[in-house]
Parts: structure tokens; C-alpha cells; sequence
């Protein structure tokens, strides 16, 4: 079982930036795949970034490329969202993920386990 808890959302202006983190409960955070999502208001979930269990593979949505990085400490637990140059379509709750499988990792079935959500709001 892996408990995850997600902080660092907030109001910031268009062009700010924000850096998300996930905390993960257990010692076998590096047996897990972490994966970002948002889900906007009435619309699905959405893929936004990925990264394997060791940290050496990387995975983002087009919308997001060249703007937003994932990063993880596996001695730490944590993994990490930083988003720059944020734009007001990026108004989301986010949410991280952990699943044990080390493909497939833009979609939702990879994970196994969800947090509750952090709130990131861009103003124009």
C-alpha cells in the first residue's frame, strides 16, 4: 500500500511558476513509476507528465513540453512537478500517481495508487 500526498499548488500569475511535490508513505517508492495528471473542471483526467522507477526515463504531454520538468528522490519519497511559464489552461487539480508497471505510463491504468489532489489556479 502507498499513501501519496501531493503540495505546492496555489494562485499564480500567467508566466509564474509553481512546484508541485508528491510524498509517497513506504520504503519501496523506487519500485514505483510516478505519473502528474490533471483534471480540469468537466473535463476527463488528463496525463500531464511521467517518470520510471529509476528516474532515467521521462514522459510529457505535448501541452506541457519545454514548460514543465518531473523529477524524483527516491532517498526523499518525493517526486516533483516544476512548472514554468504557466498559462491559465493550465488551471487543474493535480494529482500524482504510483504504479508498478514501467510502460503504458501516459494513461491511467498504469497506476495503482492516487493522491488526493492539489489545486493550482493561473490567473490572466
Amino acid at each position: 500500500q502507498v499513501q501519496l500526498v501531493e503540495s505546492g499548488g496555489g494562485l499564480v500569475q500567467a508566466g509564474g511558476s509553481l512546484r508541485l511535490s508528491c510524498a509517497a508513505s513506504g520504503r519501496t517508492f523506487s519500485s514505483y513509476a510516478m505519473g502528474w495528471f490533471r483534471q480540469a473542471p468537466g473535463k476527463e483526467r488528463e496525463f500531464v507528465a511521467a517518470i520510471s522507477r529509476s528516474g532515467g526515463s521521462t514522459y510529457y504531454a505535448d501541452p506541457v513540453k519545454g514548460r514543465f520538468t518531473i523529477s524524483r528522490d527516491n532517498a526523499k519519497n518525493t517526486v516533483y512537478l516544476q512548472m514554468n511559464s504557466l498559462k491559465p489552461e493550465d488551471t487543474a487539480v493535480y494529482y500524482c500517481a504510483a504504479g508498478t508497471v514501467n510502460y503504458g505510463l501516459q494513461y491511467k491504468f498504469a497506476y495503482d495508487y492516487w493522491g488526493q489532489g492539489t489545486q493550482v489556479t493561473v490567473s490572466s
